[in-house]
C-alpha cells in the first residue's frame, strides 16, 4: 500500500490519496494501516470510528472536542460532500483561517484534520455517507461547535440557506469560542 500526502493552506491538515486496485469486478483499498501511516508522518493512534448519513443541503457543524483531543480523518463512502476545518489553535500561524474541498466516493480521498480544528460538512448530493476515524473517544461534556457561517471566519460554503440542527444554529462565534476558558486546550506548538 502507498499513500500520497497532499499539504493544504492549513498546517497541519492534509489531504490523503490511497492506492486502489481496481478492476471489472470492483476495487480493493486499504483505506488505514499503522505502519503505512506511520512512514507518511500520519498520525496512528485511532480510537474509534463513526459513520453519518446526510441529505442534500444538510451542513453540520463546525464541531470539535477538547478533551480528550480529537483529530478525524474523514471521507466519503456515498455520494458527495463539502468539508470543511477552521485552526482553532492559539497562536497557530493559520488561525481563523478555513479550508473548504469537495470530496466524493468515486475519488475515495480523505481528509486529516489535526485536535485544534473546528471540522464541518455539507451535503451535496441527494444523499452522503461520512466515515471518520478519530483519535480521542467521544466526550459530549467537552465538545464545542463554531457557527457554521460566523461573519469572522468568512467560510463559504456552496449553499445558503443549509438544514442544521438546534445545536448548530446556537454555536459560539469563533471570538466568543476564544473568550472561553476551554480554549487554551488548544495552543499552537510546532
Amino acid at each position: 500500500m502507498e499513500v500520497h500526502v497532499e499539504t493544504t493552506a492549513l498546517k497541519d491538515a492534509v489531504i490523503i490519496s490511497n492506492e486502489i486496485f481496481e478492476d471489472d469486478r470492483g476495487f480493493f483499498m486499504e483505506v488505514y494501516r499503522k505502519d503505512i501511516f506511520e512512514k507518511a508522518g500520519l498520525p496512528t493512534d485511532f480510537v474509534q470510528l463513526n459513520h453519518s448519513r446526510s441529505t442534500k443541503g444538510v451542513v453540520r457543524g463546525l464541531h470539535f472536542q477538547w478533551e480528550p483531543p480529537m483529530g478525524k480523518l474523514i471521507r466519503v463512502t456515498q455520494g458527495t460532500a463539502y468539508l470543511t476545518a477552521v485552526d482553532i489553535r492559539k497562536g497557530s500561524p493559520t488561525f481563523g483561517q478555513w479550508i473548504g474541498m469537495e470530496f466524493d466516493a468515486k475519488e475515495k480521498k480523505q481528509f486529516y484534520a489535526p485536535a485544534g480544528f473546528a471540522r464541518g460538512f455539507c451535503c451535496l448530493s441527494d444523499v452522503a455517507e461520512l466515515e471518520y476515524l478519530t483519535t480521542g473517544t467521544y466526550n459530549g461534556s467537552c465538545e464545542a461547535s463554531i457557527l457554521w457561517n460566523d461573519p469572522e471566519i468568512g467560510m463559504e460554503w456552496p449553499i445558503s440557506n443549509p438544514t442544521l440542527s438546534e445545536r448548530d444554529i446556537n454555536a459560539l462565534t469563533l471570538s466568543q469560542w476564544m473568550e472561553s476558558e476551554n480554549s487554551n486546550h488548544f495552543i499552537y506548538s510546532q
